[in-house]
Formats: C-alpha cells, structure tokens, sequence
C-alpha cells in the first residue's frame, strides 16, 4: 500500500507539472503564489464543511483539493529553485520526529497535556535556532480568522499563568460585561467610528476568551450559530415564496411571526437568541 501511495503522488506531481509547463493550462500558468491563497482558504472549510456534514465521498475529495494547493505551492518553489515537494515532505517528517520525543525518543509523559507542553517548548528551541522570535505569541498567525486569532492568543498567554483561574467563568463573564458597557456608553455619546470598532474589538477578544473558558471553540460555535440561522431563514423564505407575495409586503412582525414558527421543529431558542 505504500508503494502504491508513493506511486500516486508522483503522478499527482507529474500532472501538476504538465499543468505548469509552457504547453500546459493557461489560468494554472497564470498562477502565483499570492494569487493561491484565496484557494488555500477555501478549500480548507470545505474541507471542513464535509467534515462536519458527515460526508465521507466529500471529505475524501476535498482532501484531495487541498493536497493541490500544497503540491501547487510546491512546483511553484521548485520552478523558483527554492525547494521541491521532496524538501516539504522532509521537513514534515523531520518535525513529526523531533516534536513527538515520547515517541521516537526517550521522553516520558503521563498526559496530553505534558505532550503539548513539550511541543512548544521545542518550538521555542526550534525559533531560537533560527534566530525567530521567541515570543509565546509569535507561533499565532495573523492570517487567521480573528475570533481564532484571539482564542489563541489568550491560549498562549494562559499557559504562563497570566489568565483568569479555571473553572470559574464568573471573572470572564464580568470582563464580557465590562467590555460591552463600554461599548454602549461609546455608541451613547455617538464617539467616533475609530472608538466604536475599538471598543466592539475588545467585546469580541472578551467573549472569544469566555469560549476559551467555557471550552467551546469561538469559530466552530459561531459557525453552528450561523448554521441554525441559515436554516431557519431558508424556512422564512420558504414562508415568503408560498405567499406568492414580495418580502416587501411583508411588516417586520410577520416576518417575525414566520421566524418564530422555523425555531418550533428544533425546540424553542433560550431567551434573546433571535
């Protein structure tokens, strides 16, 4: 099966190339690697769309796209003479290896916890030997979605010690409180948009930690927020459509009325949740 595995991925790296070569596709020539990162981006929720929608043809095929993009990036490197497919499979290996030493050397652990202990203190013996910042946020990229972003980053510094204690959301909850007071008194005095986004920056960087707390992932609860509230909207529309009239002849309380009636079949929403 190895061989076999081996065998398939040279000829994905093979086609790759033909696609890259002066005789191959125009829009795959036209590519770079800036232009790739919308890609990249993409095809990793759908990646994770199929994941969370259970469907194990899909999942396979998106795994598939997003392998393209690493094998994209890489025949780009290569035509650059910067590295090649074979130098990301090595450096992948290598750090598999050097980061798992209760593994493949003589280092104990009793939990995961001490497993991700020592994970990153490796990282910061890898950052130091090349000369990197060694700050415990420096490993935390900015290119990810913000509410992630913030959890790691609040993730990051918790384990030094500087967070709120743990178990007790109640500090956590009372920052939230804090932050969204100070929000209200901005848009209040009518300050300026500049104080308004800063202050509704530091209510989301508090609830994204209260997530931390509470051991919720920030993105993957408001993506299911976001999922429950498409479905319920397709069930308004469907409303709407069956009407044969336009949205607006529709007042806001009926529209309403239809919204109350689409949260009936999945139970009835805690107060607030709209």
């Amino acid at each position: 099966m190895n061989q076999a595995a081996g065998d398939k991925f040279i000829k994905l790296v093979e086609v790759m190339k033909r696609l890259r070569a002066p005789e191959g596709c125009p829009w795959d020539r036209e590519q770079d690697l800036l232009s790739l990162r919308r890609y990249i981006i993409e095809e990793a929720y759908e990646l994770i769309e199929a994941i969370e929608n259970n469907n194990r043809d899909n999942i396979c095929e998106e795994c598939g796209d997003l392998m393209l993009q690493v094998v994209f990036v890489s025949c780009m490197a290569e035509e650059l003479g910067e590295f090649d497919i074979c130098a990301v499979l090595d450096h992948l290996t290598e750090k598999l290896i050097r980061r798992h030493p209760h593994v493949f050397g003589d280092t104990e652990v009793n939990d995961s916890e001490d497993v991700l202990k020592n994970w990153e203190q490796i990282k910061v013996v890898e950052r130091q030997k090349k000369k990197e910042d060694t700050s415990l946020l420096a490993g935390v990229p900015r290119g990810i979605p913000g509410l992630l972003r913030a959890y790691r980053i609040q993730e990051r510094a918790g384990k030094v010690g500087f967070d709120w204690p743990k178990g007790d959301p109640s500090p956590v909850l009372a920052k939230v409180d804090e932050e969204l007071s100070e929000l209200k008194e901005n848009i209040n005095n009518e300050a300026g948009k500049e104080y308004i986004e800063e202050e509704l920056g530091d209510l989301l960087f508090a609830v994204a930690n209260l997530s931390r707390h509470l051991k919720a992932d920030p993105e993957i609860t408001l993506h299911k927020a976001c999922a429950k509230f498409t479905e319920r909207f397709r069930l308004v529309e469907k409303e709407v459509r069956e009407s044969g009239k336009p949205w607006s002849e529709f007042s806001l309380d009926e529209l309403d009325g239809f919204w109350e009636k689409a949260k009936k079949p999945a139970g009835v929403a805690p107060a607030g949740n709209r």
